[in-house]
């Protein structure tokens, strides 16, 4: 999928099939719906989902928790917008799934 077509899929109702679970976590952050994007990397143990879960914890403003996140996924908090980051790891997450 393409990060175009990802941003597309943001208009349905439904999260796209085929897409991995840190990648299903930001389409449910990009629909404001950070409880639900939280259920789905706080049991995923991969490096994906740790920087998944920093960007939402970055989000919600807990930027200590967010650190250690960031930490378990081997990134450094970025400087950018949230809208930058979130970007940036979808089309990332996306890159590596073809």
């Amino acid at each position: 999928m393409s990060f175009p077509e990802f941003l597309r899929s943001l208009k349905q109702e439904d999260v796209p099939a085929g897409i991995g679970v840190p990648l299903q976590a930001m389409w449910q952050a990009a629909r404001d719906k950070w409880d639900e994007a939280h259920r789905l990397v706080q049991d995923d143990s991969s490096a994906d989902a740790a920087w998944v879960h920093a960007y939402l914890h970055r989000r919600e403003g807990d930027v200590g928790n967010a650190d250690y996140w960031y930490a378990r996924a081997e990134k450094k908090r970025p400087d950018a917008s949230l809208e930058q980051e979130w970007e940036a790891i979808s089309s990332e997450l996306l890159d590596r799934a073809d």
